[in-house]
């Protein structure tokens, strides 16, 4: 379950949450998605029925759908899907990944670079364009920002500027997204830490490591 609380069909219209209220009937229908989870995607649908907990934070998250998908973006739509499924990969966020896998195939992203993205390092599928965006990616979410001069030129002989801010802009708004789903196990990322200690056995743990005296 989240670990937040969620908003009911009910109480988004009660309070005239007008962003609140579309969303809810896009995605849910006549349903109350806190009674009855679901989306046509198949995850549970409690990122938005958390999100509705604060109407400023939904309508910002949700401003942010708008943008990227706006017509007026620069950034080719199939190069910003391989950055939010690449970033969802790199922060272990199963629902960021595997949503923008289905978003992917919607802008013609081929089969062979979806399967590839968590391996894109050693494919043949990708463009060098496609591979800086990728490396690009990587930069910003294992290495905050940290991005070789080699990767930017790339982009740079390829991309405008406003395309790359672009990129840029979605791909740390996703890395946020992603983290965020994690931190309040949201959607795919409602998983326990498989991180754990695994129960010795034998009991006496220390004893598999105590050497015996030098003969």
């Amino acid at each position: 379950m989240p670990r937040l609380g969620q908003v009911s069909r009910a109480a988004v219209l009660a309070r005239g949450h007008k962003t609140g209220e579309f969303i809810y009937n896009l995605m849910f229908g006549d349903r109350d998605p806190v009674e009855e989870p679901g989306t046509d995607t198949g995850s549970p649908g409690n990122w938005w029925t958390v999100f509705a907990q604060s109407p400023d934070t939904f309508d910002h998250a949700c401003g942010l759908f708008s943008y990227y998908q706006s017509s007026a973006r620069e950034l080719d739509p199939k190069l910003r899907e391989l950055g939010q499924m690449r970033v969802g990969w790199a922060c272990g966020s199963q629902f960021v990944f595997s949503q923008h896998c289905k978003a992917a195939r919607d802008h013609g992203v081929p089969e062979e670079q979806i399967a590839a993205i968590p391996s894109w390092q050693v494919s043949d599928a990708f463009t060098s364009v496609e591979r800086a965006v990728l490396a690009y990616t990587d930069a910003m979410a294992y290495d905050h920002g940290r991005v070789p001069d080699e990767t930017f030129a790339i982009l740079k002989a390829n991309l405008s500027d406003v395309a790359i801010l672009e990129l840029s802009y979605i791909v740390g708004s996703y890395l946020m997204h992603a983290v965020t789903s994690r931190a309040m196990r949201l959607e795919f990322d409602d998983v326990d830490d498989r991180t754990v200690e695994v129960p010795d056995p034998s009991g006496d743990y220390a004893g598999l490591f105590r050497m015996p005296d030098a003969p």
